[in-house]
C-alpha cells in the first residue's frame, strides 16, 4: 500500500464521534442516568451558563427526572435563569445535556416565512426550482454568506445542484467534490445527527472536566451531541476554502443520506438554536418533496415498463420456448430496461440482440459472476471495468450491465448492456491532488474549477428498470416451471400408458402361444392320420402349419419385446468375444455348406446384462448371415473401436443392403425393408436390439447401399474402471 493511501485510510478512520471536547459556543454536562450525578462538565460551563455545574444540575434535576419517566429519548427546554437553551439526550448509558445562550424569540417571523415556503414548495413543479428556493430561504434565515444544496452520487462524490449567496464567497454551483472530502464515518454521522454548526473554524476545543471516576473523556460518544468538537482536518479544510463558519443539515430521503444543505460565511457566524430547528424543518420538507418526485417518476416509468412487460409475456406465450419469444421481440426487450443490447446465454447457446458484446467476452463476465461468493441471481453495474479491473472490459465500449440468472441448473442468464457515456465533469479543485506536509495528509487548498473527462461508465440503471428486470425474470421462471410441470404430467401419463401397453401386449402374446401350438400340432396329426389326402390338401396343411409356426415365432418375439420393458437388468462385466463365438456356434447349422469369410477382431469387454447382449449379437449376426444368402462368397466383419463416450461395436456385410431413404423405419416394430417371401423374419429383431441397447445407455445406427451391403453399429458406455 502506498504512503498516500495509508494517510487517506488513516484520515477515513479518524474517530470523530469521540473527540473528548466540545466547541466553545456552548457548554455540556454528562450525567449518570441512574441518579443524575455529574460525570463530566465542560471547562467553560460557568462562562456559558453563569452557574456552577452542581448548582445548575440541582436546578434542572426535577425536569430531567420527569423527562426520564416519560421514556422520551430527547428533551428540549428554555431556561430563564440562566437564560439558556437546554437539550438533553441519552446515548450509550449516559445523559448528555447541552446548553447554549438564548436569543430573542423570532417565532412569529419564522412562522410567516415557513408558511410562505410551504406554499412555494406546493406550487413549484420542477424539483430544481424547489432546491433553489430552499437554498435561498436557508440563506435568509441564517444570515450565512452562502447556502448550497449538495447531492451525493452513487460513489459518494458531491454535486452542488442549487446555491444562494450574497457574493461574498465564490459560487460553487454545478461543481463536484470527491468522496474523500467527506469520508464514510463523517457521512455516517450526518445520517444519525442531522444538524452540525461550526460558528468559528479557529475555535479552541473546550475540554471536559471529570467529576466522577471516569478519567478518559475520549470514551464519551458524542454522535448525537450538537456541540461536538470537529476534526482538525475539517477545520483546516474550511480555512482553505476561505470560510470560518459553516452549518450543514442532512437531507434524508427515505432513510438514506441524499445530500446536505451546507452553509458558509467568510467570518465567524453563530445561528441560534430555534433558527437551526426551523432550518431543519425546511430541509426535511425538501426531503419529502424529493421523495415524492422520485416516487412519482418511478411509478410513471413503472407503468410504462409494465406495458412493455405485458408485450414480452405475450411474445413468450406464443413461442415454444421463452428464449424464442424474447428473441422474436428484440426491440421490446431492449425497451424494458432502455438498454443498447442484450444477450440470452446458457451452457450451449448464445443469442445476442442489439449492440451486444462478443460471446467470449460475455462468457468471461458470466464466469466471474458464477464464481463462489460472487453474486446471487442479479448483477447491476454502470462500470463493469471498475468491478473487474483484472479483465480487459468489453471491446465494443459496453460499460453498463444488468444481468439476471434464470436457472442455476443450466446456468442460463438474461443480460442487458449499455454503452459508455463520456461526459465532462467540473470539480471544485483537482480531486486527485493530495497535499502532504511533515508526513501528515492535508486537505486540498485549491477549489478552483478543474475539468475532467469521465469515461468507463454508462448511464445508471433506474430503480424502475431494475424492478422490471426482476419482474421479467420472475415471469420467465414461472413459465419454465409451468412447462416443467406440464412435461412431468405428460411423462407420468406416458409412463402409465406404456406400462399398460406392455402389460396388454404381454398378456395377448402369452395367451396366443397355446392356440398357435395347437394349430401346428393338429395340422401334423391330420397329415399323419389321413393317408389318402391329395397332394394339394397336404400342401394346404403344410401352409397352415408353417403359418402357425411363423405366427408363434412372432408371438414369442412380441413377448420378449414387451417383457424387456419391465425386466430388471443384471449388469456385470461381459466378455463380448465369448458372446460372438457362442452365437456363431449356434448358427453353424444355417451356415453349413456356405462360403462365408469371417473377419472378427478382438472386442473390448462391456458392462451389461449378458443374456440381453447375447440377443443383440444373435440378431445382428443372424441378419448378416440371412441377407448374404444370395452371395457366392459372403463377407461378414465384426469389429469395435473406443470412443470418448464408450465402445462402438460394428458388424458389416456384403449382403442385399437397403435404401438409406428408409433408414428411419429400420428399428421400428414390424418394419421390414425386404419381402417376407425372400427373407424370413418377424420384423421385430432390430426393434428388440434398439430397446436392449438403449436400456444399457447406448445407441444404435445403420448405414447401407442397395445390393452392396450394410453396416450396423451399437455403442455402450465404457467400463467404470476405464
Amino acid at each position: 500500500m502506498s504512503g498516500r493511501q495509508t494517510d487517506l485510510d488513516a484520515c477515513a478512520r479518524e474517530p470523530i464521534h469521540v473527540p473528548g471536547a466540545i466547541q466553545p459556543h456552548g457548554s455540556l454536562l454528562v450525567l449518570d442516568p441512574a441518579n443524575l450525578d455529574i460525570l463530566w462538565a465542560s471547562a467553560n460551563f460557568e462562562e456559558i451558563t453563569g452557574r456552577t455545574p452542581i448548582g445548575l444540575r440541582r436546578l434542572i434535576e426535577p425536569t430531567l427526572q420527569t423527562w426520564q419517566a416519560s421514556g422520551a429519548n430527547v428533551y428540549r427546554a428554555r431556561l430563564e435563569d440562566p437564560d439558556v437553551d437546554m437539550s438533553a439526550h441519552v446515548h450509550q448509558g449516559r445523559v448528555i445535556v447541552e446548553f447554549e445562550r438564548s436569543t430573542p424569540a423570532v417565532h412569529n417571523q419564522l412562522l410567516f416565512r415557513l408558511t410562505g415556503f410551504a406554499q412555494q414548495m406546493t406550487a413549484t413543479e420542477v424539483l430544481a426550482e424547489a432546491l433553489s428556493a430552499t437554498a435561498h430561504l436557508i440563506a435568509n434565515l441564517t444570515g450565512f454568506d452562502r447556502a448550497l444544496v449538495y447531492r451525493f452520487d452513487p460513489d459518494w462524490n458531491g454535486h452542488v445542484v442549487a446555491e444562494a449567496g450574497n457574493g461574498t464567497l465564490p459560487s460553487y454551483l454545478d461543481l463536484r467534490f470527491p468522496a474523500a472530502d467527506i469520508p464514510a464515518q463523517a457521512r455516517n454521522l450526518y445520517s444519525l445527527n442531522r444538524i452540525r454548526l461550526i460558528p468559528d473554524a479557529n475555535y479552541k476545543p473546550v475540554p471536559l472536566i471529570a467529576f466522577g471516576k471516569e478519567q478518559d473523556a475520549g470514551a464519551i460518544d458524542m454522535t448525537f451531541t450538537q456541540l461536538r468538537s470537529v476534526s482538525p482536518v475539517h477545520l483546516e479544510y474550511m480555512r482553505n476554502m476561505g470560510t470560518l463558519s459553516s452549518m450543514s443539515i442532512s437531507v434524508m430521503v427515505e432513510g438514506k443520506l441524499w445530500g446536505l444543505l451546507s452553509c458558509h460565511s467568510r467570518n465567524p457566524h453563530h445561528v441560534a438554536g430555534d433558527i437551526r430547528e426551523a432550518c431543519d424543518f425546511v430541509v426535511q420538507s425538501l426531503a419529502m418533496r424529493i421523495s415524492s418526485d422520485s416516487r412519482a417518476e418511478t411509478a410513471a416509468l413503472g407503468v410504462e415498463l409494465a406495458r412493455v412487460h405485458g408485450k414480452l409475456l405475450a411474445a413468450m406465450a406464443q413461442a415454444d420456448r421463452w428464449e424464442e419469444g424474447l428473441a422474436g421481440a428484440p426491440a421490446t426487450l431492449l425497451e424494458l430496461t432502455r438498454a443498447d443490447g442484450a444477450a440470452i446465454l446458457s451452457q450451449d447457446s448464445f443469442l445476442p440482440l442489439g449492440a451486444a458484446p462478443e460471446e467470449p467476452e460475455v462468457r468471461r463476465l458470466i464466469g466471474r459472476l458464477s464464481e463462489p461468493g460472487a453474486v446471487a441471481d442479479f448483477y447491476i453495474t454502470a462500470s463493469v471495468a471498475s468491478d473487474f479491473p483484472q479483465d480487459d472490459g468489453f471491446a465494443d465500449g459496453t460499460c453498463g450491465v444488468l444481468a439476471v440468472r434464470i436457472s442455476q441448473v443450466e446456468d442460463s442468464w438474461l443480460i442487458w448492456f449499455r454503452q459508455e457515456v463520456v461526459k465532462t465533469v467540473t470539480w471544485g479543485g483537482d480531486p486527485h491532488k493530495v497535499v502532504r506536509e511533515s508526513g501528515r495528509i492535508h486537505p486540498r487548498k485549491s477549489f478552483e474549477a478543474w475539468r475532467e473527462m469521465v469515461r468507463g461508465r454508462s448511464a445508471p440503471w433506474h430503480p424502475a428498470e431494475i424492478a422490471a428486470a426482476r419482474d421479467l425474470r420472475a415471469s420467465i421462471v414461472e413459465i419454465v416451471l409451468k412447462k416443467a410441470e406440464q412435461l412431468a404430467r405428460l411423462a407420468a401419463d406416458l409412463q402409465k400408458s406404456n406400462r399398460e401397453l406392455e402389460a396388454f401386449s404381454y398378456s395377448i402374446s402369452h395367451d396366443l402361444r397355446a392356440p398357435f401350438r395347437h394349430i401346428v400340432g393338429f395340422s401334423q396329426l391330420l397329415t399323419e392320420r389321413e393317408k389318402d389326402l391329395g397332394e394339394r390338401s397336404r400342401h394346404y396343411l403344410q401352409m397352415i402349419s408353417d403359418s402357425a409356426l411363423a405366427a408363434g415365432e412372432l408371438v414369442d418375439d412380441l413377448l420378449t419385446f414387451s417383457h424387456l420393458g419391465r425386466a430388471t437388468l443384471s449388469t456385470d462385466k461381459v466378455d463380448m468375444n465369448k458372446l460372438v463365438a457362442e452365437v456363431r456356434r449356434g448358427l453353424a447349422e444355417e451356415t453349413a455348406g456356405r462360403s462365408i469369410v469371417w473377419q472378427v477382431e478382438d472386442l473390448p469387454a462391456a458392462t451389461g446384462d449378458a443374456t440381453l447382449l447375447r440377443q443383440v449379437w444373435y440378431n445382428l449376426i443372424d441378419n448378416a448371415v440371412k441377407y448374404t444368402r444370395l452371395r457366392e462368397e459372403a463377407h461378414i466383419e465384426i469389429s469395435a473401436a473406443l470412443t470418448d463416450d464408450g465402445v462402438l461395436y460394428r458388424i458389416a456385410d456384403n449382403g442385399v443392403g437397403f435404401d438409406m431413404a428408409y433408414k428411419s423405419k429400420l428399428f421400428g416394430v414390424f418394419q421390414r425393408l425386404q419381402r417376407s417371401e425372400d427373407f424370413e423374419g418377424t420384423g421385430i429383431g432390430l426393434a428388440l436390439i434398439k430397446r436392449i441397447v438403449e436400456r444399457h445407455g447406448g445407441s444404435v445406427d445403420a448405414m447401407g447401399t442397395v445390393d452392396e451391403g450394410s453396416c450396423f453399429t451399437f455403442s455402450l458406455p465404457a467400463l467404470p474402471e476405464e
